[in-house]
């Protein structure tokens, strides 16, 4: 058996094999394991007891982390030039329509968040190739495609993030950076996962919550006990 290097003894020290932590518990440990030199993003892992499969149990939606997310998030605000003032004074990183369409066909996607309005769907369709893999693709359902521009930028910018569950049935997204404090991560991590709860699909069955999983980048996961988050 290889050796324990001096950082995975204080980790594993520190976390309890087996053990479930409460949220508020958990919030403060997924400091103390992170040894990064650089600010590690905090990731929260949550397996549904959904069947993904099937339409009327898939679970998608948007949520406002009450800290943002700690990311700098880049937004390209692909509208009609009507809409241009309003997304620029919102923070939009990138505003226009045809110029930067054409940069995406070229194989440009150096941006995090796209933001449209339903009048262009029409010439973004066809950018579905490029941006559909990559998370990119603008979507009603997530906020990202609507007449109201600076509004959305501005939400996303505060940090807004739209998830879905993936086919496995696990969402996974993040919470913040292992800079904030344990308050903030906590406040962040029950708002996401309130959420969850609150979208549980009248057609699941059994248990909803089957496991709670908090890391940072790079670090082992900590068990949280889904009975310590409440709405």
């Amino acid at each position: 058996m290889s050796k324990l290097s001096k950082k995975q003894k204080l980790v594993a020290d520190k976390i309890e094999p087996g053990k479930f932590y409460t949220l508020d518990e958990a919030s403060s440990l997924v400091k103390e394991i992170t040894f990064t030199k650089f600010n590690a993003s905090v990731d929260i892992d949550i397996r549904l007891g959904v069947d993904p499969r099937k339409a009327n149990q898939m679970v998608r939606g948007v949520v406002t982390l009450p800290h943002g997310t700690g990311k700098e998030v880049r937004v390209l605000a692909l509208c009609t030039p009507d809409k241009e003032a309003e997304a620029q004074a919102a923070g939009a990183d990138y505003v226009g329509l045809d110029e930067y369409i054409d940069k995406i066909k070229g194989g440009w996607t150096d941006i995090d968040v796209i933001i449209t309005m339903p009048s262009v769907m029409g010439k973004i369709g066809a950018l579905g190739r490029v941006l559909g893999p990559r998370g990119l693709m603008p979507n009603p359902k997530s906020g990202t495609v609507t007449n109201e521009i600076g509004n959305a930028v501005r939400e996303v910018k505060a940090g807004k993030i739209d998830f879905k569950v993936d086919k496995s049935g696990i969402i996974h997204t993040s919470v913040g950076k292992v800079s904030f404090t344990p308050q903030q991560i906590k406040e962040n991590a029950r708002e996401f996962i309130n959420t969850i709860i609150r979208l549980k699909p009248t057609s699941a069955k059994g248990t909803y919550l089957k496991s709670i999983h908090i890391s940072s980048t790079m670090s082992a996961g900590i068990k949280i006990d889904p009975k310590s988050v409440d709405l």
